[in-house]
């Protein structure tokens, strides 16, 4: 019999666990994730009715007008014009796409600032410990991811037809004038075309002008008839002698004169708008839409609702901003210019008319010379001090905010 000795085996000495790796927690951080931004994003684009409306606004609208046109002009040529060319472009842009864009995007955002707490989500929000700041900036590229693109399309679309559908002769107040001619040549034109030039270009005649009396005589020598938007013809006072009929030579030369008076105004007529004016335009309307966004954001999350945000944002683009952009209000005039509208309005290209309604500057100057005087630096400021001192207005509510 064999004797094993009792010998125990050494017991391995534990070592101890390394402590678990964990990621630092930022929930607390203010700055937006990606899944946050996308989760905003998704909370917007499922609202159904404010999808639709900023899709008829945006993209519809324009869309069925031009529509129209195309079908009209098809129909009948001569009775209906082309669909496109310049001035349906501006007509467009300053007043469908300029002021409804503004109040979509305003829209969007105030219903992207009262969304949590109209439908009671605010304190499940702040039970999961994110930063309230985050939450809060989530909301801007969220909604400028959605009213970006959409204004985007509708202004592509409208550039298009506007472009392609283009008149193919210049009509200029009522005549078919050759597209881009220097101001000799228009003279030229004018003077081949006399007649009609004479009755229906404007005359402007100042006291100190020395071709009066040769223009005078020439109008009273041209049978017009006299309609709508003719010259108006001189009536010899009583008791003087009656102007003697201009010959050829002098009618020539009127026209010439009268060309030259209109060449400025007609420098500015195209038979469509141009490369550099389009792309200028659609950055000028995404910047006025995403100052809507951001404001509209800001006004809703301070109130705590859409509706009145919504209301207030309306009267601020359709009422007070008209107003205050054309009124001279003595002692008030740097209140004014703090106003977002007529800083956007002063960044406008110079080949579209003046915003909320009118026609060009004087004597067919540019739109900014409509509005009350403020530099391209003062808009610039005014616009980022609106961008920014809403967002901190509208962060600053939202984390103060009782849960």
């Amino acid at each position: 019999m064999t004797m094993v000795p009792d010998v125990s085996a050494p017991v391995p000495t534990p070592v101890p666990a390394a402590p678990p790796q964990t990621s630092p927690d930022r929930r607390g951080s203010p700055i937006p994730t990606g899944a946050m931004i996308a989760t905003r994003f998704m909370e917007l684009r499922k609202r159904r009715g404010l999808m639709v409306t900023l899709i008829l606004v945006t993209i519809g609208f324009p869309t069925v007008f031009l529509l129209i046109r195309l079908l009209l002009h098809a129909v009948s040529p001569t009775s209906y014009g082309p669909a496109g060319g310049y001035n349906v472009f501006t007509g467009l842009v300053i007043g469908v796409l300029y002021i409804f864009g503004f109040i979509v995007a305003a829209t969007l955002g105030c219903t992207a600032g009262s969304i949590d707490l109209t439908e009671g989500m605010f304190r499940h929000l702040v039970v999961t410990g994110r930063s309230r700041v985050a939450l809060y900036l989530a909301r801007i590229p969220a909604g400028l991811a959605i009213i970006v693109p959409l204004v985007a399309v509708g202004f592509t679309i409208v550039c298009g037809v506007c472009v392609l559908a283009a008149p193919t002769r210049l009509n200029y107040n009522g005549v078919d004038v050759p597209a881009n001619l220097s101001q000799a040549g228009l003279v030229s034109w004018a003077g081949d075309h006399a007649d009609e030039v004479i009755c229906n270009f404007g005359i402007k005649i100042g006291p100190s002008s020395t071709q009066g009396s040769t223009i005078a005589a020439a109008v009273n020598s041209v049978p017009c008839g006299n309609g709508p938007g003719g010259p108006v013809r001189v009536v010899n006072p009583p008791g003087s002698q009656p102007q003697s009929q201009a010959s050829q030579a002098q009618i020539r030369e009127a026209a010439g004169a009268i060309a030259r008076m209109n060449y400025a105004d007609y420098a500015r007529t195209f038979l469509s708008p141009s490369n550099s004016l389009m792309i200028k335009t659609g950055l000028w309307i995404e910047l006025e839409a995403a100052v809507g966004l951001i404001v509209g954001l800001g006004l809703s999350s301070l109130l705590g609702q859409r509706t009145v945000a919504v209301i207030l944002m309306i009267v601020l683009e359709i009422v007070l901003t008209p107003i205050l952009s054309r009124a001279h209000i003595p002692h008030l005039s740097n209140l004014q210019r703090s106003v977002v509208g007529l800083a956007t309005a002063h960044l406008e290209p110079g080949g579209l008319p003046v915003a909320f309604g009118g026609g060009g500057g004087p004597n067919g100057g540019h739109a900014a010379s409509l509005l009350l005087p403020e530099s391209t630096t003062v808009a610039v400021c005014v616009i980022v001090a609106w961008l920014v001192g809403w967002t901190v207005l509208g962060a600053w509510r939202m984390a103060t905010r009782d849960a």
